[in-house]
């Protein structure tokens, strides 16, 4: 292991939802979970509430059907090692990483991902977006992604969805953005514990994989504040794909629907990171706009992590 390249990485995060980035355009790198969790490992790793592998569609078995329209596959694991359909945040700074690298300019992109190919737009400076999330500088302007459409079932045959902390439990809405969301609307956001645990979620039908779990508060008119527990993380700084489920949630509460009305509705989404700003088409597709920030580059020593396994 002491003779083994070094593996280079990069440190980002869009509103703190932060990640370490591993370049492998060829896909030659096969990293266990284990490998994952200890390099996630925010007191004897690098820390992160995810991995981000950067691939060639073309390299990965999983995006190989992709590569017609997306160059570029997000490999991406929770902290726990475990594999996630999608994350929004992530997304973003995945294309962050690719513009750093010259591997993508300002404008529109197409980014392959277990949930399906995502559009994506760099915004050239912070003026060029239509819905920025928050102040940035020139050279780091928002980008805005095209997450898809939210799926909300319904009520399964086990009965209504409730969220539960200690001895309180929630009414909550199923959302699905590519991956599974439970959404509570709380009257404080203190109320969510400290969500070291999952919180509970019933009936387990509803989400034989696990859920994300989101609790909401009201901040003003289209206008909410959430916290999150992240299926496979533990509570994060920020979920996108749970910010987008929260917003659709949000306007279905406050009978928004922009397919019935045929106009946009968009939320601003307050997460402890920061803010996203979240929009829903007539045609049921949403978008997110947010910052997403490459903040250091640097190796891993194989005899480190190798050690660390061992």
């Amino acid at each position: 292991m002491s003779t083994a390249p070094r593996l280079p990485f990069l440190k980002g995060h869009g509103t703190e939802n932060d990640f370490v980035i591993v370049p492998d355009p060829d896909g030659r790198l096969e990293l266990s979970a284990a490998a994952v969790a200890r390099i996630c490992d925010r007191r004897a790793g690098v820390g992160g509430d995810g991995l981000i592998r950067v691939v060639r569609s073309s390299a990965h078995p999983e995006a190989q059907g992709m590569a017609d329209r997306a160059e570029w596959f997000m490999d991406y694991r929770n902290s726990d090692g475990s594999i996630a359909e999608m994350c929004g945040n992530g997304v973003r700074v995945f294309a962050r990483y690719l513009q750093r690298a010259g591997l993508a300019e300002a404008g529109d992109l197409a980014v392959a991902t277990r949930a399906g190919v995502r559009r994506i737009h760099i915004a050239k400076d912070a003026g060029d977006a239509e819905r920025p999330g928050e102040a940035v500088a020139a050279s780091d302007g928002p980008i805005t992604v095209v997450m898809g459409r939210a799926a909300l079932p319904g009520p399964g045959p086990d009965g209504e969805i409730t969220v539960t902390v200690g001895e309180r439990s929630w009414p909550a809405r199923n959302v699905n953005m590519g991956n599974p969301h439970a959404v509570a609307f709380v009257d404080d956001l203190a109320q969510a514990g400290d969500l070291l645990a999952a919180p509970a979620v019933r009936p387990a039908s509803a989400y034989p994989e696990g859920a994300n779990v989101e609790f909401v508060v009201d901040r003003g008119p289209r206008h909410v504040a959430m916290r999150v527990h992240e299926r496979g993380s533990g509570e994060t700084r920020s979920c996108g794909t749970g910010a987008c489920a929260v917003m659709v949630a949000t306007a279905r509460r406050d009978g928004a629907d922009p397919a019935v009305t045929g106009h946009p509705v968009t939320y601003t989404v307050d997460v402890p990171g920061g803010r996203l700003v979240i929009s829903e088409r007539p045609d049921g597709t949403v978008e997110m706009t947010g910052p997403a920030v490459i903040v250091a580059e640097g190796e891993i020593d194989p005899a480190w992590l190798g050690a660390a396994l061992g």
